[in-house]
This record gives structure tokens, sequence and C-alpha cells, in this order.
């Protein structure tokens, strides 16, 4: 039990019920039997999630250790984004691909460890973000991200880097 809890200390309230009914959700897919006997609470999850907290956040998006979500409220992460460990994200918040058309889309982000992703972020597109970057509220990411900086802007632009 300890990975569905491992965001527990880390998030408030609302963070730690996203947090723990994502790690639930995403164990019941790691195989045919637990997807099958699960099957209820993904349905239970897609609906709590989406419908009355207003998070998106599909079971197969890979996030690592200790996701903070701070003040979950119109997050949106695309189901083949990668997060890494120790990360935090604010409301209103988009991570994903692009769409072209229906039937025709990029691929999503990969995000690093230590990334801190502030209020009204969009992060769009098959980019990687480096490890220990800060993107500040209200950011449009929409190119590769070094290590070790900070992103402002719209278009995201480099302002510090360490």
């Amino acid at each position: 039990m300890k990975s569905i809890f491992q965001d527990w200390k880390i998030n408030e309230q609302k963070g730690k019920l996203i947090m723990v009914m994502y790690r639930l959700a995403s164990l019941c897919t790691k195989n045919k039997i637990l997807f099958f006997l699960g099957l209820p609470y993904l349905l239970f999850y897609r609906f709590t999630l989406e419908w009355v907290l207003g998070v998106e956040i599909p079971w197969r998006t890979r996030i690592g250790k200790k996701l903070a979500v701070h003040h979950g409220q119109a997050l949106v992460i695309s189901p083949s984004t990668v997060i890494g460990d120790n990360c935090s994200i604010r409301q209103s918040t988009t991570i994903g691909g692009k769409e072209f058309d229906k039937t025709n889309h990029s691929g999503s982000p990969i995000i690093g460890n230590n990334v801190h992703i502030g209020s009204n972020v969009c992060i769009l597109g098959p980019i990687r973000i480096g490890n220990n970057v800060q993107i500040a509220s209200g950011s449009v990411v929409i190119r590769d991200v070094p290590d070790n900086c900070t992103i402002v802007g719209n278009p995201g632009r480099v302002v510090n880097k360490s």
C-alpha cells in the first residue's frame, strides 16, 4: 500500500484525494485480472475526477513518486505524458499533445524530476522538460527545456539558468 499513499505527505486535502485515487486506478491497470476486478472502481474514478473534481489524469499516465497537486482544479494531463519524481503542478494546467485534426495528434511531453509547474501553464507537444525546472504561471511551453532553468512567457523562454 505504500505506493498508493506515496504522495500523501506533500499534498493538501484535495491533492491527497486526487493522487490516492490516481495511484489506485493505475494499480488496477497493471494486469488483465486487476483491470477486470477494478473496472467498477475505474468507472468511479473517471466520473469522480472528471465530473466532480474537474481534473483529468488518465490512469495510463506515467507519474513518478511524490507528485504534489496544488489547488487541483481544471488540470488536464494526456494519457501518454510522463512526469518524473518530486514534481508539483498547480491549477488550470494543461499537459498534452497538439491535435492537428481529428485523426492526427502529436506526441506528449516528458517531464523530468523536480519540475515545478505554475498555474495556467500549457505544456504541449512531444517535448522534453529537463530536471530542476521552474515554469512560471501563464507560460506556454512548446519547445524542449534544458535542465536547471526557469521558464516564463508565451512562448516559454529561459530567463534564468543555474
